[in-house]
């Protein structure tokens, strides 16, 4: 998918690397499916399924806003393209970092199957020749959709964190541990 993607779309090849991360992306399922069928899926392959689904919608979002930025010259685009590209890693880290502490946040109205289903079918359509303004339309919704979900995954983690804080009565719920830099 990562190739796919940073090979075709910088280059304003929508359609081709649309259908190539598509063929992709079904492989990727059927990959995981038959992890689980086979009773051998562990630890590993999560983390590394996970890892990997993060690079490759990165490289979606960014074969975007390279071709944005460069060729195609539309800075509206590239910036709708990079909020998506931020909003969707931090989407999925917040969740990554909320089950990390022992909560739960399986909340928001952006997970990351709609996510690449409507940016692949609009990225699609403009290569079909569908107008540009469809493609503009997608990534700011999907934009303030990541938004969206990023602050009701924060609700979500707060509210437990504090009803955690409660319960213990000694204070220690809510500690975040370590902090990343």
């Amino acid at each position: 998918m990562c190739l796919e993607a940073l090979a075709f779309y910088p280059r304003g090849e929508f359609l081709t690397g649309t259908l190539l991360i598509t063929l992709f992306i079904f492989s990727d399922n059927v990959d995981g499916v038959m992890a689980r069928l086979s009773g051998r899926q562990g630890v590993w392959g999560a983390f590394l399924d996970s890892t990997l689904d993060r690079v490759g919608d990165a490289a979606i979002f960014g074969g975007l806003v390279l071709w944005f930025a460069g060729p195609g010259a539309n800075w509206l685009m590239a910036g709708l393209a990079l909020a998506c590209l931020i909003l969707g890693m931090v989407v999925s880290y917040a969740k990554a970092r909320a089950e990390g502490l022992g909560m739960t946040c399986n909340v928001g109205i952006a997970e990351r199957a709609d996510r690449l289903f409507a940016v692949l079918l609009a990225t699609g359509l403009v290569g079909l020749g569908l107008p540009l303004w469809v493609l503009t339309v997608v990534l700011a919704l999907l934009s303030v959709a990541s938004f969206i979900t990023v602050i009701q995954r924060m609700a979500t983690v707060h509210t437990q964190a504090m009803a955690a804080l409660r319960a213990d009565g000694a204070g220690t719920a809510g500690d975040s541990g370590p902090t990343e830099t």
